[in-house]
């Protein structure tokens, strides 16, 4: 499903659905702060329609599996479900980065018609590894609108792990790729002229 709302949003908004990837875009200068602000509003104001129209459809299921709110399971802290919201993060916005990079684009020129599947891919494979231990977060938008709509038990218990570990891995995630991965490739690519 990721796939396919970030293919069909790109040419309207980028496919930002989520505030941690557009928190990192920021971050490396690519989108300006009243731009990722106005996505981010829209993006929770999207979470909350959708947990809506999910409640509003699908009650029984809805109520059996609280709401799709996000929570630190049983056996777990909450240090252990940071951890996992940054790293899960991590992994989306790194693939992001990856996939729209505009020098890669220079050579692959089929990947900007393809990002959007890799971008699926890192979503289920966090998924794959998280759901068991915070039930994957790393959407803040996607946290915040079941909580607002469920609104009881422990939705808003941890609620702060689900901004706060998405943020921190995003955050990271651009800071890798803008300052590590773009500083070595210009580096070597200084080198490689140097010596023709």
């Amino acid at each position: 499903m990721i796939f396919i709302l970030v293919y069909c949003t790109a040419g309207i908004s980028g496919g930002h659905i989520n505030p941690a990837v557009t928190f990192g875009l920021f971050l490396a200068r690519k989108v300006s702060l009243i731009r990722a602000l106005m996505y981010m509003v829209a993006q929770s104001l999207g979470a909350i329609c959708g947990c809506g129209l999910v409640k509003a459809f699908q009650k029984t299921y809805y109520n059996n599996y609280g709401g799709g709110a996000n929570e630190v399971a049983d056996g777990f802290n909450n240090g252990t479900a940071l951890g996992v919201e940054i790293i899960g993060t991590f992994v989306l916005v790194y693939t992001v980065f990856a996939a729209t990079d505009p020098k890669r684009n220079a050579r692959d020129s089929h990947v900007p018609v393809l990002a959007p599947l890799p971008i699926g891919f890192a979503v289920f494979m966090v998924h794959l590894a998280t759901i068991p231990i915070t039930g994957t977060g790393i959407n803040p938008a996607r946290s915040f609108g079941a909580a607002v709509i469920y609104n009881k038990d422990k939705a808003w218990d941890d609620q702060w792990i689900f901004w706060v570990g998405p943020f921190i891995g995003a955050a990271i995630a651009a800071f890798y790729h803008q300052y590590i991965l773009r500083a070595a490739a210009i580096k070597a690519l200084g080198s490689f002229r140097s010596n023709a």
